[in-house]
């Protein structure tokens, strides 16, 4: 995970503090890009021990289309908490946007609009299959209508797929990228994402690109952040994933082997 430190020395030495929403104060610069090359490795930080397990959980969530932590979430991992109403909705999010982004069709024989609904990632899948050399296999989960309804705006907002000799790359957009606590995280859930719709559609997993708008450290994550400069990577895991279609994943189909790690460190979460 050399890109990964990279990031983080580029941004303490040429980042410019700036205010932010939280009113926790950042270092920041805007505008950058890292690839990470799935053939080599699964791309989880082992500079400090990741949550693979919370990972896993949280994608198979957005796949399933939900918004609330309670369903089958909030159990497992506390990271969408924070956002939660009493309810514990989130509003219309990733998941939502992803498999039931709304669209309005007329209905002739009513004389009325009705409402319908797109699942971006069957589409996309479908698209890879069908046409691989499509410029147009996209997935967003920025819908401006939606925005005012969302607990938080999506920070990876878009991602999309490329297909050449036999292998899948994906890029994704992050307008916000939280070095310390969000961006590892993202990593390898795009990473997994990857694997998974490459597994479906019979392709090699290849490079995942992770392009950043905002990409911030906290202030109150810079000592925790030289203290993982401090360590020496580790070699990167395997991913063993069952032969199966995106949707039809378990929690239990998916493993990280041989994944070794410094110690965990803590950083608050700024809401």
């Amino acid at each position: 995970m050399k890109q990964y430190l990279d990031l983080v020395r580029h941004v303490l030495t040429h980042g410019e503090e700036k205010k932010d929403r939280t009113g926790t104060g950042t270092i920041s610069v805007f505008g950058y890009q890292t690839k990470y090359d799935l053939r080599e490795g699964f791309p989880l930080v082992t500079t400090k021990k990741a949550l693979f397990d919370a990972v896993v959980r949280e994608l198979l969530w957005f796949l399933r289309g939900a918004t609330n932590v309670n369903d089958g979430l909030k159990a497992f991992t506390p990271i969408w908490n924070a956002w939660a109403n009493e309810a514990g909705e989130l509003g219309p999010i990733y998941g939502y946007q992803w498999r039931k982004w709304e669209k309005f069709v007329w209905d002739e024989k009513s004389k009325a609009y009705r409402k319908e609904h797109i699942d971006q990632i069957l589409q996309v899948i479908e698209m890879i299959k069908k046409s691989p050399d499509s410029r147009r296999l996209i997935v967003s989960a920025w819908n401006v209508a939606d925005i005012d309804k969302m607990a938080l705006p999506p920070c990876h907002s878009f991602f999309q797929f490329y297909v050449v000799n036999g292998r899948l790359d994906c890029q994704l957009y992050q307008r916000s990228a939280d070095i310390a606590l969000g961006v590892p995280f993202n990593i390898a859930s795009y990473a997994l994402l990857l694997s998974m719709v490459a597994n479906e559609c019979r392709l090699t997993p290849g490079i995942f690109v992770h392009t950043l708008g905002d990409a911030h450290i906290y202030l109150n994550h810079v000592d925790g952040l030289k203290e993982q400069l401090q360590r020496a990577p580790k070699a990167l895991p395997k991913l063993e994933l069952a032969d199966k279609n995106v949707l039809d994943y378990q929690f239990e189909d998916i493993k990280i082997i041989g994944y070794e790690h410094y110690p965990f460190i803590k950083f608050p979460i700024a809401v």
